[in-house]
């Protein structure tokens, strides 16, 4: 039986790439001398400090052009509340998405139900497997979740017939 996977999968030695060109960036810039702005990447999180609230907005601007860059989607990235840290300075999470959570899946479940394609949806972990009888209808679906808006950018993978 014809199947595929719904995935949101990150390459994270693209991240790392692209906080590198980042870094070169910032140290080269002339808005940036004598300025204490630093990326670091722990896991699926990256730690901006910034001077102050304008660096963190020139910060956040250069994660998505340098992101969109090395092919990796913006929408990936899910910003954190900014903290205050010592004098003017701030810092801020931003968290690498992985992975469908439980309330998108259940979503997407729902749309394509309710779209009457014959197909079958199952939630498996943090992916979706989409199954059916005809390949048309599986390459239907996708074309159908391509339309749907979503934040987070989604990959079909193991197209099987």
């Amino acid at each position: 039986m014809p199947s595929f996977d719904i995935v949101s999968k990150t390459e994270m030695a693209e991240v790392d790439n692209a906080l590198n060109n980042i870094r070169r960036e910032i140290e080269t810039r002339y808005d940036f001398k004598g300025s204490n702005c630093t990326l670091e990447r722990a896991e699926q999180a990256i730690t901006i400090h910034a001077d102050d609230d304008l660096k963190l907005k020139q910060m956040h601007e250069l994660l998505a052009t340098h992101f969109t860059r090395r092919k990796i989607d913006a929408g990936v990235l899910d910003y954190q509340t900014p903290e205050k840290s010592a004098g003017q300075s701030v810092r801020q999470v931003v968290v690498v998405r992985e992975g469908i959570d439980k309330d998108l899946a259940k979503k997407l479940v729902k749309e394509i139900k309710g779209s009457k394609i014959k197909v079958q949806v199952s939630i498996q972990g943090d992916e979706l497997r989409v199954t059916g009888k005809k390949r048309d209808d599986l390459q239907e679906t996708i074309a159908f979740c391509k339309g749907l808006k979503q934040d987070l950018p989604l990959q079909y993978v193991n197209f099987r017939d």
